[in-house]
């Protein structure tokens, strides 16, 4: 079994080897401690989210603290190609299931998108505040899925700036249900970005969908089913993984 992995601030293991001290505190420190009662001479994993990843002995525990003993230290790569998922901004919060998902499933990016027939929108404090739980639901997802690096949530694009990004990559996936391509057997770079554009429940506007064409984006099918916004991207990105990382 894979050992339990908690997420600290960079500050807690920058600069840390092995025989080094650190403290896992705070949230981490009583969930450890309290909901997982890990002990005294049992190992734990601590990550920075960058891929900076430190194996741990416990030397002492407290009810919201646990003293650790690093015993290695290891960075893990970051993956090549790189997986951007695109989302739409749903309701219901099926965009978050769709994040949180498709952390578990590796995507390293996540984009929240304003699409033209989105109904949800992101404005002021509420955008912002939408997005910091965005940012929690992934970092929890990459806790619970034991991953080293957890994925950006970028800023809220309009169509327009997404059509720019999917320029830029080197590839760049729209799914669509009218698509006759599938997802499954495209060539994937070896390197740089992969983008998946995943829209909301009317799905993608026909201006939208030329626009990204234009910017070098393929519209691509997952299959004979339409899936809802909250799986299409995850069931994507377990496409893509297959065919790039699985093996």
């Amino acid at each position: 079994m894979t050992l339990p992995l908690f997420l600290v601030d960079e500050a807690v293991l920058a600069g840390a080897a092995s025989g080094a001290r650190v403290v896992l505190d705070g949230a981490e420190g009583r969930h450890a401690a309290t909901v997982r009662r890990i002990g005294v001479g049992e190992h734990l994993l601590l990550a920075d989210g960058g891929g900076l990843v430190a194996t741990c002995v416990v030397e002492a525990a407290a009810p919201a603290r646990l003293d650790l003993r690093v015993e290695d230290m290891a960075v893990e790569p970051e993956p090549q190609p790189r997986f951007v998922l695109v989302q739409a901004l749903a309701k219901g919060e099926r965009d978050d299931q769709a994040i949180e998902t498709a952390t578990e499933l590796g995507v390293d990016e996540v984009v929240p998108w304003q699409a033209s027939r989105s109904i949800v929108q992101w404005r002021g404090e509420r955008g912002e505040k939408a997005r910091r739980k965005w940012e929690s639901t992934v970092r929890a997802a990459a806790k619970q899925s034991r991953r080293p690096r957890t994925p950006v949530v970028s800023e809220l694009v309009t169509s327009k700036g997404l059509a720019g990004r999917l320029a830029a990559a080197s590839a760049a996936f729209v799914l669509h249900e009218d698509a006759t391509e599938p997802l499954a057997g495209q060539d994937l770079p070896a390197s740089g970005e992969v983008v998946v554009v995943v829209g909301p429940e009317g799905g993608i506007t026909p201006d939208e969908v030329a626009a990204f064409e234009a910017a070098g984006a393929r519209t691509v099918r997952l299959g004979s089913s339409v899936l809802r916004s909250s799986s299409a991207g995850p069931a994507a990105l377990a496409v893509l993984s297959a065919g790039a990382r699985w093996r």
